[in-house]
């Protein structure tokens, strides 16, 4: 795009991008600091947003999680929805909160609490954030492994663009609703307090760039760079050969379900190029269940898309910075049948929907593989999501862990052991942070040798973790991958299915699927995880001796695998 193009002289445009970027990492910091429970403060399962005043998204927070941050549009289109149907409009010194799934939401636990941003009484904008609560009242204690839902009310509390905030008057009567049904109520209104008051600071800082600048210049910069966005997404796009490409993946689904509508669910992607426009049609993806593993369309299907094709197409590495904001989707069109797994129907429950959106990201990916060979990885090992809870003195007590995956080879690299995988990209739980808190013990914690796919470019390691309730208690899990292992690449093999197991080497031990409702335990009862291992990238025989080696040093493969899986290292030791 020329100087002559733009609405406001680049080198002002880029000083504003600068301010704006500000803007959100400011949020995001203060969130962090400010909120109790661990899956914010140190998971940093959160987003930051600055929208304008058409619900369209000008920056966001490098904390953020992209399923927390990338849905936040959505949020703020989904509340002006339930607006325009009760008569409602945004007043100076509203903040609203909103987690409804049909309404934009990504699910009932990614709470949003957005505040409208007024200049000279005109409406320019909206400061958001979202992140991940502890309880949001569902049937069992957590918000995440609630996989026996049958429908959305099952879920906890729909809060749909509801006022906590109206016109500067705090509505007393919504918080003592939310301290009455949640689960360890002082954690979760404490978190909500921490992202209202982010929020707030988003707001003052986005109104003083409109103090300084004027409406005009902030406006015609936001357009600019929203253009130039999509502009260069465009041209990546427009190296690819016109056509359409497809793949196909599978989830578990319910693998100790009767029924085989449960069981070996498949997500199929098709991707057709035409000039510098692209579309992602889901046709093909299993109907939709009554049970929580169906994806919200808007705020998680999306959003997977949205994430592997930004990722592929302006890889980082090779690629410089872009800003992340709406024009940078504009290119991208996504369908999907309604009624399918990607497209639900309310009242579908959804709140078990992150582990199958890693399914479509990844499927999108190897659609797109033949075309962008090194750009992309071979299939990650997917996650799993623990909730653990437990009655001290007539009080609750949750804690929300991600067990991290893996990513697959790709060219150049092997693939990230024993991290959280694509649009989720949450942080890691230290150890010393969940036993000094709760009543767990972790026994053990390490990589999982010999089980990554062997490849030019091997696959990530996934972990395992035994994790001890040192009191009674209880546990419910929403996990995938424990049935189909990830895929290898261009040659590249297979990784290694996960599993769960409860209290493994005793008379007591029981394999346990990869969903799994609430279940009590009594005090030394312990739970293994063990993620999967990710796919490699590249015939094996490519590998070299030396990194063959430097894996058997650090622990990562055993000679005897190595053999087994290295034709060339087993002729030469």
């Amino acid at each position: 795009m020329s100087v002559a193009e733009t609405r406001v002289d680049p080198i002002t445009a880029s000083v504003i991008a600068g301010a704006l970027d500000s803007i959100a990492i400011e949020m995001g910091h203060k969130l962090a600091h400010m909120s109790y429970s661990s899956i914010i403060r140190e998971s940093e399962d959160f987003g930051t947003v600055v929208c304008d005043a058409g619900a369209r998204q000008l920056c966001e927070s490098p904390q953020s999680t992209p399923l927390q941050s990338g849905p936040i549009p959505g949020y703020v289109r989904g509340i002006n929805r339930r607006f325009a149907e009760i008569g409602e409009e945004w007043k100076p010194g509203d903040v609203v909160m909103h987690n409804h799934p049909y309404y934009g939401a990504s699910h009932g636990p990614d709470v949003g609490f957005v505040v409208p941003v007024f200049f000279e009484d005109q409406l320019v904008g909206f400061s958001a954030t979202t992140a991940h609560h502890l309880d949001i009242g569902a049937l069992t204690p957590g918000s995440c492994g609630i996989v026996d839902a049958t429908d959305a009310y099952a879920e906890g509390l729909q809060l749909t663009a509801i006022k906590v905030v109206e016109e500067g008057r705090v509505n007393e009567w919504v918080w003592r609703i939310l301290r009455d049904n949640i689960r360890m109520s002082s954690v979760v209104v404490a978190d909500m307090q921490a992202q209202i008051a982010a929020a707030r600071i988003g707001a003052e800082r986005f109104l003083e760039l409109f103090e300084r600048y004027g409406p005009e210049t902030v406006q015609g910069a936001s357009e600019d760079l929203m253009d130039y966005s999509e502009h260069v997404l465009r041209q990546e796009i427009e190296r690819l050969p016109d056509g359409t490409y497809s793949a196909e993946g599978k989830i578990d689904g319910y693998l100790d379900h009767e029924s085989p509508a449960y069981r070996d669910l498949p997500i199929v992607a098709s991707v057709t190029v035409e000039g510098s426009d692209l579309e992602v049609d889901l046709t093909g993806t299993a109907p939709q269940v009554d049970l929580p593993i169906n994806m919200p369309f808007e705020g998680t299907v999306d959003i997977a898309i949205y994430l592997v094709l930004r990722s592929i197409l302006l890889d980082s590495d090779t690629h410089d910075p872009v800003p992340t904001n709406s024009g940078l989707f504009r290119p991208i069109t996504i369908t999907a049948p309604e009624g399918c797994l990607a497209n639900p129907r309310y009242p579908a429950p959804t709140i078990a929907r992150f582990v199958a959106g890693n399914i479509i990201a990844e499927t999108v990916m190897r659609a797109l593989a033949p075309h962008t060979p090194e750009a992309v990885a071979a299939s990650v090992g997917n996650l799993k999501v623990i909730a653990s809870s437990g009655l001290r003195e007539g009080g609750h007590w949750v804690h929300m862990d991600i067990i991290e995956g893996s990513y697959g080879g790709r060219h150049g690299k092997d693939g990230l052991d024993a991290v959280d995988t694509l649009y989720g990209n949450t942080r890691n739980n230290p150890i010393e942070d969940i036993e000094s808190h709760l009543p767990l013990r972790i026994k053990r914690y390490e990589l999982w040798p010999d089980e990554a796919g062997a490849g030019q470019w091997r696959g990530g390691i996934g972990s395992v973790r035994d994790v001890e309730f040192t009191e009674p208690g209880g546990f419910s899990i929403e996990a995938d991958g424990n049935k189909w292992p990830p895929l290898g690449a261009f040659g590249g093999r297979d990784g290694t299915a996960g599993s769960i197991i409860l209290n493994p080497g005793t008379l007591k031990e029981e394999q346990l699927p990869s969903k799994i409702p609430f279940r009590k335990v009594e005090a030394g009862d312990t739970i293994r995880t063990i993620a999967p291992s990710a796919g490699g990238y590249g015939d094996p025989a490519g590998r070299s001796i030396e990194r063959i080696c430097e894996d058997i040093a650090d622990g990562y493969v055993t000679k005897d695998s190595a053999r087994r899986d290295y034709e060339h290292y087993r002729l030469t030791s």
